[in-house]
């Protein structure tokens, strides 16, 4: 095979560009509706400031957080299920390394990073439907 007909993949390539966010002040209802309107399972927690770091909230917080201990969506803050610091993926990370960094992770879905800035959103499943790896 020729090495160099072989396109490499890059997260910008596979990544969805719409990314919703959400406050970290705002209740677990309002992320939810929020969620549900914009048809996502997961949303990006802002940063408060510069050197803040962005978070993550996806659907098995909603169900881990607030739906088992039977806490009031009304009454949870989205700062208290998220996931903070996220795991970012570089725009131009092969996809190879991608898949492997949410393997090793353990997540599903990453917000992809370009110049210090959130530009997308990569999940495994992208990884797999949008490219032609398979």
């Amino acid at each position: 095979m020729d090495t160099d007909s072989i396109k490499i993949i890059r997260a910008r390539d596979v990544m969805t560009t719409e990314v919703v966010s959400i406050d970290g002040m705002a209740t677990a209802r309002e992320a939810a509706a929020k969620m549900r309107s914009a048809k996502v399972s997961c949303l990006l927690i802002k940063k408060r400031h510069d050197d803040d770091a962005w978070g993550i909230v996806v659907v098995q917080d909603f169900v881990k957080e607030v739906m088992v201990p039977g806490r009031s969506p009304h009454e949870v803050n989205v700062y208290e299920i998220m996931t903070k610091p996220v795991i970012t993926v570089p725009a131009d990370m092969d996809i190879r390394y991608v898949a492997r960094l949410l393997y090793r992770a353990g997540i599903r879905r990453a917000p992809v990073e370009e110049g210090g800035e959130i530009v997308g959103m990569i999940s495994a499943t992208s990884l797999i439907l949008d490219n032609d790896l398979f």
